[in-house]
Order: C-alpha cells, then sequence, then structure tokens
C-alpha cells in the first residue's frame, strides 16, 4: 500500500519533498476527477488533502470520500476530531484516548 497526495501545486510540494512519490496536482476545475483516479487506485492506502479542497466535491461524492476505507482519505488542515475518526476507522482503535475517557 501506498500514501497519495492530491492538491494544488502548493499544497503537494511539501509531500514531494519528504518522498512521496504518487501525487495527484488539481485545482477546481478538474479535482473531483482527480479524485475518482486516486480513489480507484487499488495500490493507494491512504489519501492526504487538504481539507479546504472538499469543497469542489458535489455533496454525495464527498460523503462517498469521507466514508472510504480503501484507501483513507485524511484531510490535512481541518479539524483534529475527524483524523482521530478516521485513524479509528481504519484500525478499528482510538490511538487518541486517554485515561480519563
Amino acid at each position: 500500500m501506498e500514501i497519495a497526495v492530491i492538491g494544488s501545486d502548493e499544497f503537494v510540494l511539501g509531500f514531494r519533498l519528504a518522498g512521496l512519490r504518487r501525487v495527484f496536482v488539481a485545482g477546481k476545475e478538474n479535482y473531483q476527477e482527480k479524485m475518482v483516479e486516486a480513489m480507484s487506485d487499488a495500490n493507494i492506502g491512504i489519501l492526504a488533502v487538504d481539507a479546504k479542497d472538499l469543497e469542489y466535491l458535489p455533496a454525495n461524492v464527498k460523503a462517498k470520500v469521507m466514508d472510504s476505507i480503501q484507501p483513507v482519505v485524511v484531510p490535512v488542515g481541518g479539524d483534529e476530531s475527524d483524523l482521530r475518526e478516521k485513524v479509528k476507522r481504519a484500525i478499528g482503535v482510538d490511538l487518541y484516548k486517554t485515561e480519563d475517557e
């Protein structure tokens, strides 16, 4: 399984510098097309996306993307509680749970 990223040139640049090879550069006009392409690739296990770019997707596509388990879509720059739920759903364990909870 590979980690991939989708977003603007500026967003994916840091991921490229970190060594990520699966990069989908997308803007408002082709975001949905690139998202469908990335989601249909069976080799991608985790797909990092810019949280604000998800607004480019129609509501039904966004819901499907956010509920996906293969690949797990991780919005970057969004609400931490969303990431917590993604990790919990993907591996079945709440890694953020403390003794107080």
